[in-house]
Formats: structure tokens, sequence, C-alpha cells
């Protein structure tokens, strides 16, 4: 079924060539509503449901006969009531302007990157594709081999019709924490099945067509939002979870040398609230998953352009601040695990991280953990189907023991499989949260934090020494203590989405693709939120977290210009400029004035079912059982105390091999 009807169509189109007024289009806007609507049918469920309202009440609110009238007339209702209003509810309407502008910038031809070489749209902001770049010194064109046998076997990867009754130890979600738990209890010898919400999609599989694996790959289509629209929420929702759809970014808390001297110990923290965790024991957590996940410092080449801009930007801006903080400020490349870096099948930078590795050079969970845990151990894998709740017998010690799971198989069907020996839930923090609820655990989904993401793009005089767009999407960081800054570039679709500005003034910015130079903060705003009805209710603390973000804003500003920047493009809902000579500090103060005056969002949500000493603190014990369970674990970053303050991935991971990979869990 379609998934707008005509009216929506008339009006997503009129909306369209309001939004390019001014604008040369390289597709007809008929083509951009094709685009959107071949999106929300691929995304469908309850996201489909709310773009639809949200078209409605969008509509209502620019005025009657919005189809009908002018485009000039539509642009000025468009000003008035979306870009330069102060009312929430118009805000959160203003972001319609993201999914049409991702929808043009995210044309693709029918085919592969052959039939795209000359996609019309790629021209017009002067992107190449993968395929047809020159690398290296090379002076013809240098496709990136893939890597190949790292991928799950498909027989691995079973049908309702494959599905058994009973399994000793049913895990519930493929990510970071999942797939590291599945490995090693079935190391132990135990018959595992992982059950996965999302689709299967191996490497071969995925391509650089940007909406069709946004559509595929996340949670929602990559359009998850907190209840009050404040924050996107990105979460991968596909075999393998985020970690087939993030940068590889891999920090620890507290890491000596490479997180800021001056920034809050995280484990001593968590140790004070009530959540002690063996220091030594988690390190080597991390240890053993650095190892086999490759993780080491990438190269600089794979980040030759917005890499060394935030590196030497930061420290030409640091050499003139008097706050003795930025003196003790990290500034350095990324660890990843990528490659891994300095061999053959290192990262062929890209710059399509967030819409997964074409290559396989990715050393996720389904390249790793996954094969290993289902070739060597005998672990099963069922995509498309949802744990929608667990059920209890009572143990002889009176505590709760899991006996099945009832799964909502991909034809909507429901079955029971047993757990003859246990449950793992590692869903992540918001699936978690609710599987728990559902699963009359009390107190889930509480105290949630997330690592607050916005961007910041730059104008530069040239792209003297390549395009700004050709390397990896993340590469470099500086940790300023509160908050940290990260060299970041993206696809055109994504690029487009983040890019601030409106109308002719937003494509004039798209069509100096390879000139602009980008780079986003990341703060964290701890225990603000709370999963409610199965959605995430964030709130950033207008005393606390609003100056942090201004601060932080203001601070990459001042970088961008220190790097050399003609002028800076922050993503503010109105899009203003921000020029030098500008009082940086006081123009932040005036255009932040609450949340929904900036695009904010966030990859790394956790919390919502806490590790604490104290049943009535927290969800699970120290070792990561659920409290007043026999059988039960939480192996997700849903058990952090409170926010880490740096990228989650290596962390979950890292709690996940700490709760199963220093003997059996459930013994």
């Amino acid at each position: 079924m379609a998934p707008f009807n005509f009216g929506q169509l008339k009006f997503l189109k009129a909306l369209t060539e309001a939004l390019f007024h001014g604008a040369e289009m390289a597709i007809s806007a008929d083509q951009v509503v094709a685009n959107v609507t071949d999106l929300f049918a691929k995304v469908g469920g309850t996201k489909l449901d709310e773009i639809r309202l949200s078209l409605t009440l969008t509509e209502v609110a620019l005025g009657p006969l919005f189809a009908l009238v002018s485009v000039e007339t539509r642009v000025e209702r468009i000003r008035d009531r979306m870009q330069n209003t102060s009312f929430d509810l118009f805000q959160d309407m203003g972001r319609l302007r993201g999914i049409i502008y991702a929808c043009y910038y995210g044309h693709w031809q029918p085919g592969g990157e052959d039939e795209n070489a000359a996609n019309p749209v790629h021209a017009q902001i002067g992107f190449t594709l993968p395929k047809f770049r020159h690398r290296g010194a090379s002076d013809i064109a240098t496709p990136i081999p893939p890597v190949t046998g790292r991928e799950i076997d498909p027989a691995h990867v079973i049908d309702a019709a494959g599905l058994e009754q009973e399994y000793d130890v049913i895990v519930v979600g493929s990510g970071a924490g999942g797939a590291i738990a599945a490995h090693n209890v079935a190391a132990q010898g135990y018959k595992v099945l992982i059950v996965e919400a999302g689709p299967f999609y191996p490497s071969p599989r995925i391509t650089h067509h940007e909406l069709d694996m946004i559509a595929q790959l996340y949670k929602h289509g990559a359009l998850q939002t907190s209840t009050n629209r404040d924050f996107v929420v990105f979460q991968g929702r596909c075999v393998g979870g985020s970690s087939t759809i993030n940068n590889g970014i891999c920090l620890r808390v507290n890491e000596a040398g490479r997180t800021h001297p001056d920034a809050p110990d995280v484990l001593a923290k968590w140790s004070a609230m009530g959540a002690p965790v063996d220091a030594a024991a988690f390190h080597a957590a991390y240890d053993a998953v650095q190892a086999r996940l490759g993780i080491a410092k990438i190269e600089p080449r794979s980040g030759r352009h917005n890499g060394p801009h935030l590196l030497n930007g930061w420290a030409a801006y640091a050499a003139t601040s008097s706050d003795p903080k930025d003196r003790r400020a990290v500034a350095d490349w990324f660890a990843k695990n990528f490659g891994p870096p300095n061999t053959s099948t290192a990262c062929g930078y890209c710059g399509y991280c967030n819409s997964g590795c074409a290559y396989g050079r990715r050393l996720g969970m389904a390249q790793t953990y996954l094969p290993d845990a289902c070739r060597d151990h005998g672990a099963r894998i069922i995509a498309g189907t949802k744990a929608d709740k667990i059920l209890w017998q009572h143990a002889i010690d009176g505590r709760r023991e899991a006996e099945a799971v009832k799964l909502v198989l991909p034809d909507g069907s429901k079955t029971l499989v047993r757990a003859r020996v246990g449950v793992v839930v590692a869903a992540g923090t918001i699936a978690s949260s609710k599987l728990l609820d559902r699963s009359d655990i009390d107190g889930t989904g509480k105290r949630v934090s997330l690592n607050v993401a916005s961007p910041v793009v730059a104008l530069m005089p040239d792209n003297v020494g390549g395009d700004a767009w050709d390397e990896d999407q993340m590469s470099s960081y500086v940790d300023c203590g509160d908050f940290l800054l990260e060299s970041h570039f993206q696809p055109p679709m994504s690029m487009a989405s983040l890019m601030p500005g409106w109308f002719d003034e937003h494509q004039a910015r798209m069509k100096r693709y390879g000139r602009v130079h980008s780079a986003g903060i990341l703060f964290p705003a701890d225990r603000r939120g709370h999963v409610d009805g199965g959605k995430l209710k964030f709130r950033l603390d207008e005393n606390e977290d609003l100056p942090v973000l201004r601060r932080a804003m203001a601070t990459l500003t001042k970088v961008h210009f220190a790097a050399g920047a003609l002028e800076c493009y922050p993503a503010l809902a109105k899009g203003q400029v921000v020029t030098p000579g500008m009082d940086v500090d006081a123009f932040f103060d005036d255009a932040i004035r609450e949340a929904d005056d900036v695009t904010l969002s966030s990859s790394h949500p956790h919390g919502g079912n806490a590790i604490n000493e104290n049943p009535a603190y927290g969800i699970v014990d120290p070792d990561c059982r659920v409290h007043g369970t026999t059988n039960v674990l939480v192996t997700d970053a849903s058990v952090f105390p409170s926010c880490i303050r740096v990228n989650a991935q290596w962390t979950t991971m890292a709690m996940a091999q700490y709760a199963t990979g220093r003997g059996d869990p459930f013994r």
C-alpha cells in the first residue's frame, strides 16, 4: 500500500518546490517526492504514522491552500512559521526540511555505482562515488577490493521453519552487548539462539545507496526521536546492531593519555553510586575485545582533510587560550576496529561508515563474534524477530526464573521458545527497557543518559589537497574535559540533512561540498531521560546542560576560524552564519535559548537498567544479573549507572565481556 495519499503527495511536492526556491534542481520535485515515498514505504510502522500526522499538521500550520498559492507565498509562510519561529511545535515541523533535502541529495539512479557514475545530484555538488576515485598517487580510478571470509555463514541465520522449541540460552540482540555475550556463553558449551529484530545484511549486500541503507539498517530509518523531538536517536536495527553502521570509534573511560586528565573518573563514580566494578577486570575485558577486533589508532591517510583540520585548528586555538583546561586537553586520532590499520585489509576510507561497510573491512560484530559463535560454538541467529516477553517460573529460593521467551516471528505470528538455562537481554537501552518492562520487571528505563552531538560546518578558502569528502567519516578528536570535539564528514544525503540553511542558501552551501570541513561537539547529558510508553523522554537541564552546549559550540566555531575558515554554519534551526570578528560567545548565548534552537542527536543512549548493589536503585546487580531473578542477564549499555562521556561502543563491548567472559555466568 502506498505510504501517502494524494493530498499528502501534493503537499510534499509543494513543500519541495518552496524549499528549493531560487535553487537549481538537478532532478524534479516529483522525483524528490518519489524518493520520500520510497524511504517511508521501507521504514513503515509507527514512524510512517508519525510522518503522516506531521504532514497533516504542517499543512494546516502553513495556512490554507498551501499547494495552490505561489511559490513565493509558500516561501514567505515557511520563513515565518518554520524557519524563524520560536514556537516549539512549528520548530518541530521545521525538521521536515531535513527529510526533503536528504531525499534530494540522497537520489540514486536504479542500479549500482556504475549506473550512478553520472548521478546528476552528485555532479551538481562535485561528488564522486568510491569506485571512481583516484586513490593515492594513482591517476586512474582505483576501486576498493572487498575483504572476504569474515561474514556470517547464511546457513547459520535460520528462519521460522528452522527454529527449535528450546535452547539452553536465548540472547536478545546481536549488537555490541549481545554478540559478545552470545559468543562467550556458547563457548561454555550452551546451545544458544540469538534473536535480532532487524534484517540480516552481510557486507556484500550493502551498497552506497544511502536512502536504502538507512531505511534498512536503522531503527525507524534513522528518524527515531525523543518524545519532545529535541533529539534524533540513532540506533542500528540489523544483525550486528549499531556496530554495522557506526564509525568504529573506540575510547576507554578515563584512558590515560587518550582522555582529558580532569574528566570525572567514571568507574569511581559508579562505585560511589553503589555500582562497584572491578577496574582491573574491566580493563582486561577491554583488552580482550581489542585483541579480537584489532582496535588500533587509525592511519592518518584515512582522515587526511577533516582530521588534520581539527587537530591543527585546536593547536592554534589552544595556543591563545587562557583556560588551563585547554592546555591539558587531549587531541589525537581515533582508535577504531576498522581493518585493522596498517594491514592489507585496512579501512578503505570510502566515507560511508554510517550506512554500512560494503567492503567487509569493518570488524563489527557480524564479522567477528557472531560468525565465531555460530561456526565454532553452534550458536544460531534468527533475524526479523522480536522478543516480546520473558515468561517466568519460581525457583526454590523464591526468585523468578526465566523459562521461555515469547517471540514475534517475521510473519507476525507468535511462538514460545523455552530457555533451559537462561536469557541474556542486550537489545539496547530503549528496547531492553521495553522488553524488561513487558516482562514485569519494575523500575526499568529510568535515568537514561545521552552523549549529545551537534555539528558545525566550516567553509574553507579552497580545497587544495583534495575534496574534504574523500576520507573516513570520523578521524580525530579533542577531549576538552567537559565536552569533546570530533571531526566528521558525511556522504551527500547525510551531509544535506545536517547542513544548516534554507532555500537557495542551503544549495549554495552544498555546491561548495568539497570546500567545507565539518566537526561536531559531544557532551554528556547525565541521567536526564527515561523510557515511558516505549519511547524515550529526554530533556536537557537549562542550568547545567545548555551552558555546556553553548560553550562547546562556541569553542568549535573558534577552532574552525583558527584553522582558516571563512565562515561557519552551526546546526541552528534558523540557519545563521557566523563570521570572523563576531563575538562568538555572545552569538551562541543569544542563538541557543532552548534545545529546539539547535539540531541535536545521539548515537549513544545508555542507562535505564543500571547496575546497583541495592535493588531499590538499580535493575541488575554488579554481575549484570537482574535483581530477583536467577538466570536473566543484561549485557548492553543500559546497565551503565551514569553517562560515560565518551563513545559507548568499546565500553559496551567490555561490559558484555566483563559479565560473561570470566567464567560461566549461569553457575
